[in-house]
């Protein structure tokens, strides 16, 4: 399946007093990835909400911290399905900056009903985009 990058710049607002991306940070990075791969692929989160009643939500998460990221510099966050299923999707993530491996993450994310909250499947329309 292919891979979906997406650039960063670290703000200061994403630092901690001595300059090192915050560990929460990343899962933020991580979500911003993911949100433009659907983007990407024309599929906006709020007309998912709107016209489907659907919501993506993370089920489960497994982070790896190798190398901190630092106030100022451009990194890379990847996104790449690995698995999905009749209403979840597992992502593989990464954060580089240059040729450096900075963070790794698998991300369950789990297709919700809007009003119920209950699980929904997955618009084939999206599994088709994201294969």
């Amino acid at each position: 399946m292919t891979e979906f990058s997406w650039p960063i710049r670290v703000y200061y607002e994403d630092t901690d007093a001595g300059g090192v991306v915050f560990y929460a940070n990343y899962l933020r990075f991580f979500e911003r990835a993911r949100t433009e791969m659907l983007r990407h692929y024309g599929f906006e989160q709020d007309q998912l909400r709107e016209r489907e009643n659907l919501l993506f939500v993370v089920r489960s998460v497994a982070v790896d911290y190798l190398k901190p990221a630092r106030f100022n510099e451009q990194i890379d966050v990847s996104a790449k399905v690995i698995e999905y299923k009749k209403t979840s999707i597992t992502f593989e993530q990464h954060i580089t900056r240059q040729q450096d491996l900075l963070c790794t993450a698998n991300v369950r994310i789990a297709c919700l009903d809007a009003d119920s909250m209950k699980p929904k499947l997955i618009p084939s329309a999206i599994l088709q985009q994201l294969n």
